[in-house]
């Protein structure tokens, strides 16, 4: 059976793909990044108490769906609640990419600095 991931299991997973970020990904993640909280997006999260929302970028949220086990970014409105459902397996890095201005297109080498 499916099981919420824990805040520490995050936090470890985070620092783990923050390490694989290009410098510039890195650099948006880390300038953006909040405490992780808990967000609402009904009725997917309901029983894990929502998904872990570990950076705000705008009106953007970056998540992690602990369901499907990658990182997605979604609009919102109000902060807490997450407004589109994504099963992304995204890693940090793949997530990011969708935010970063330039990015390289997924599967393309990341651009010489």
């Amino acid at each position: 059976m499916w099981q919420p991931i824990q805040l520490h299991e995050l936090k470890a997973l985070i620092a783990q793909q923050v390490v694989e970020c290009s410098p510039e990904t890195c650099a948006l993640f880390e300038a953006n990044a909040i405490a992780p909280q808990k967000w609402a997006l009904s009725s997917w999260g309901n029983d894990g108490g929502g998904f872990w929302a570990i950076a705000i970028i705008g009106k953007t949220v970056l998540w992690y769906n602990d369901i499907e086990e990658g990182f997605n970014t979604s609009s919102f409105t109000h902060e807490g609640t997450i407004e589109q459902y994504w099963c992304n397996q995204d890693t940090l890095h793949e997530a990011m990419l969708g935010l970063t201005p330039n990015a390289p297109k997924l599967g393309a080498p990341d651009a010489p600095a």
